[in-house]
């Protein structure tokens, strides 16, 4: 997993360019600027989101160790 700045960085280096292609469009129409746009967009969505699951693992831990505790109390508590 990358680190939080490093993705960071490329949000904000991909939104100067998603406000460029925003401005380009505004002038008129343009396929491949709005094709580009489009791959922009996802993009983003895909950093945001690793950008998300990178703080989750920093504030609660891996995923997997997670899911382990859980099924351990899971069991315990049945158990009882």
């Amino acid at each position: 997993m990358r680190y939080l700045e490093e993705i960071r960085l490329e949000i904000e280096h991909l939104s100067d360019e998603r406000t460029e292609l925003w401005q380009k469009l505004s002038a008129g129409h343009d396929p491949s600027a709005a094709a580009e746009l489009k791959q922009l967009q996802e993009r983003l969505a895909r950093l945001w989101d690793e950008q998300r699951e990178a703080k989750a693992q920093l504030r609660f831990g891996n995923r997997e160790d997670i899911v382990r505790r859980a099924r351990a109390e899971e069991r315990l508590s049945r158990a009882a």
